[in-house]
């Protein structure tokens, strides 16, 4: 009895997830539930970097000390480091546990870390080190988010509409690193916890809607873990990573730590062991890291592409932030305690580019390709670069909010197309591992910018600095052997108080030094006027190495996206169409439809092409296979386009199986230029059909049975279930189908020993096949 009951339970889940799936809204249930994930995710990876002076007040740290720095480093690029080292791995394991199944964990582990991090009760280092750790277990939720978030969308969509759902995931992605600044600096001047538990609530909503209405309906491909490469890539990522973080400290008396012997050992020895990475994976029968996937111009061109313009979109992020809160906004009458919201305020213009561009040039791409608009998108960046270098330190505002509005729409052409044309370049059976790595290449580069950017506008500072703040100092009164300390200052320090929006000269001169000086001396110096004014000539010698740099990655990632090729969408290893040979891999289940063969000698079942008001085939239809071309196709008068040489006229496979019954094969045919393609027609479909898969023998709806729709190469283009009631709508179809037709004669499978009763029957709904 528990038993039965337990299969009961089981089946009646099995049939719940099959109604989710086969309703005409899912996709976009899919894809509301994605966006939020991922926009959570980015969120969270920018909504400290404003909040950060509250938290540090909060949890009782001076960041500017220099023991100090490398907490605040720390609680800076600890997600970003963990979210792209373990993007890959999740996403091999999204391919073979479940990608959703993956995507809810991820839900559930972030949530769980934001209510930790918002209840911290700790100060000083240990309060610090506990926010470290708890971003580090939040990032491993957010991995989880990013790495299957894709794959969930590309195995919901058709692709015919993927670019436009990607772009409008992507775009939310990237909007979502822009937003956090805006979340960061309303909510921490209030209670700096509230930055953490504002993703508590959508973290709960979003954990509960996908568990209950997101379902796998991609390729599992069962296999053994990598061990070896996950532990290799883990290791040699973090090493380059952590030298990153570490060598843009100073070190002794070097303005930066890149002689560091611990820096150098971290980036070589990192170096090396991603060496040995790519050796092992190209050894183990299972790979974490696909390398044959670099085989496909379009994803080695698109992750190239999209790497050089996270260095160069993470770079103008900070960039943005050291220019707003550390200079122009104090110079233009904010206080520093206010300059954290209204930065965020001010680069609003950035995200509203995105959110134009993104949706609409996904929307062209899944017409026209990705090329033009991922190669225009990123010219049209290095064009607003070269903009923002010609702007002077202290900028008209107007003007500034131009040419963020223009490299907002700038990145956000380049993105939607970009993610799309990656994701339809990989087989269906390795799209998260896939959408894994180029999300690795997209994390890494924002840390990798803040190594390079952070780098040149250090060297900027370097060579004016000190001279500017010590005759600064001397003129306003100060005496020369404090004058002089403080221009020993390394300049990453002046570099992260205006990243933070402090004024460090009060905190350095201290009490002992500014009570000797005139009252309006000693304001002068404190106020908002003094450290903005004499920072921003060294600053604009930094600014201009940043922007070349930026303009030269975007150019490059130009002439990268360019040679990705035409648009492209992966079409697998092809199998003969309608066919109920039990070699097809169409017919043994969703695993094998992708990657499996057919065996020449048995029987092929041919497809009929009348429509489905005859009831019957045509006495000699045609094997919709690649034969096809050598033969006028029978059934068709001659005067009609064929087949495999019009696009506008294709054939369809739509495969019915069910445990213990025959599959059954039907014939779908699209019409050319809007005719019919038979002389007697079904109505045209609107890109779906709907109906019931009966039992023979007994007349009865039979709840979890199979059907797919394969085009001519063997692709299956849709797929879905029945329900409890024998009810399924298969979405994603061409949207001017327009004849559907039993094929005869199927053939009876090797192992199959039931009745002849044991057939399956279609009604479509209002037609009887």
């Amino acid at each position: 009895m528990t038993a039965r009951s337990a299969g009961s339970r089981a089946a009646r889940g099995r049939a719940r997830d099959a109604a989710d799936t086969a309703g005409p809204h899912y996709e976009w249930v899919v894809l509301s539930n994605t966006t939020l994930g991922v926009l959570i995710a980015t969120i969270n990876a920018s909504i400290m970097l404003i909040a950060l002076p509250d938290i540090f007040r909060g949890i009782g740290i001076d960041p500017l000390q220099p023991g100090n720095t490398s907490l605040l480093l720390w609680l800076i690029t600890g997600y970003l480091v963990v979210t792209a080292v373990l993007v890959v791995s999740f996403g091999r394991m999204g391919d073979m546990y479940g990608r959703v199944r993956m995507y809810n964990a991820g839900f559930a582990v972030f949530t769980v870390f934001s209510v930790l991090l918002s209840v911290t009760w700790m100060h000083g280092t240990a309060g610090a080190l506990w926010l470290i750790l708890m971003r580090v277990g939040q990032g491993v939720g957010g991995a989880m988010l990013m790495a299957n978030s894709n794959a969930i969308i590309t195995d919901a969509f058709p692709a015919d509409r993927r670019g436009l759902a990607l772009g409008l995931n992507q775009v939310a992605g990237i909007a979502g690193s822009f937003m956090g600044l805006v979340l960061g600096g309303l909510l921490a001047p209030v209670e700096w916890r509230m930055v953490f538990l504002v993703s508590v609530p959508i973290g709960v909503f979003g954990t509960f809607w996908s568990y209950r209405k997101l379902h796998d309906t991609g390729i599992r491909r069962p296999a053994r873990l990598d061990w070896w490469g996950n532990v290799t890539f883990a290791v040699g990522l973090v090493a380059v990573l952590a030298g990153i973080t570490y060598g843009i400290q100073p070190y002794r008396g070097h303005t930066m730590g890149w002689t560091n012997p611990w820096v150098l050992s971290a980036l070589i020895g990192g170096v090396v062991m991603l060496v040995i990475f790519g050796i092992v994976e190209t050894r183990v029968g299972e790979p974490m890291f696909r390398m044959s996937l670099f085989r496909i111009r379009a994803f080695t061109a698109g992750n190239l592409a999209s790497l050089l313009s996270g260095i160069g979109r993470g770079g103008l992020m900070f960039i943005l932030i050291i220019w707003l809160q550390g200079i122009w906004l104090p110079r233009h009458g904010y206080g520093f305690t206010e300059t954290p919201l209204w930065a965020g305020v001010y680069m609003l213009p950035l995200t509203v580019g995105f959110l134009v561009a993104g949706p609409i040039s996904g929307w062209l791409s899944d017409r026209f390709g990705a090329r033009p608009f991922a190669t225009g998108g990123m010219l049209v960046a290095a064009g607003s670069f070269v903009l923002l270098a010609l702007l002077p330190v202290d900028f008209h505002y107007g003007t500034f909010a131009a040419i963020l509005l223009l490299n907002g729409i700038g990145m956000g052409l380049f993105a939607s197309p970009n993610r799309a044309g990656i994701m339809n370049s990989l087989p269906a059976d390795q799209r998260g591992v896939g959408g894994g790595m180029s999300t690795t290449f997209q994390n890494s580069a924002l840390v990798l910018s803040i190594g390079v950017f952070f780098s040149l506008i250090v060297l900027g500072l370097a060579g004016t600095l000190p001279h500017a703040l010590s005759s600064g100092l001397v003129a306003q009164g100060v005496p020369a052997s404090d004058a002089d300390r403080l221009s020993a200052l390394p300049p990453v320090s002046v570099l992260f108080a205006s990243l933070l929006g402090y004024n460090p000269v009060q905190t350095l001169l201290g009490p002992n030094v500014l009570d000797h000086l005139p009252a309006s001396h000693a304001a002068y110096l404190t106020g908002r006027g003094f450290f903005p004014t004499l920072i921003s000539g060294p600053f604009a010698k930094g600014l201009d190495a940043a922007f070349m740099f930026a303009i030269a990655a975007c150019l490059v990632a130009a002439v990268a996206s360019w040679l990705r090729g035409g648009k492209y969408v992966h079409t697998d290893k092809p199998t003969t169409v309608g066919t109920t040979d039990y070699s097809c891999p169409a017919l043994r289940g969703p695993e094998a439809a992708h990657h499996g063969s057919v065996t020449p000698d048995r029987a092929a079942v041919p497809v009929g092409t009348h429509g489905l008001a005859s009831g019957v085939a045509h006495s000699t239809p045609p094997t919709v296979g690649p034969d096809t071309a050598r033969a006028s196709p029978p059934g068709l008068r001659e005067d009609r386009p064929h087949p495999t040489r019009d696009s506008a006229l294709k054939a369809y496979a739509l495969i019915v199986t069910a445990d213990g019954y025959r599959a059954a094969t039907y014939s779908m045919m699209t019409g050319g230029n809007g005719q019919p393609a038979a002389a007697e027609t079904a109505s045209r479909t609107n890109g779906q059909i709907a109906g019931t898969v009966r039992a023979a023998s007994p007349d009865r709806p039979l709840p979890g049975a199979v059907i797919r729709a394969v085009d001519a190469t063997g692709r299956v283009v849709a797929r879905t279930t029945t329900d409890r009631d024998g009810r399924f709508r298969l979405t994603g179809l061409p949207r001017r189908l327009n004849a559907v037709t039993r094929a005869p004669s199927p053939t009876t499978p090797p192992d199959d020993h039931g009745s002849d009763d044991a057939t399956l029957h279609l009604t479509l709904d209002g037609m009887r096949s």
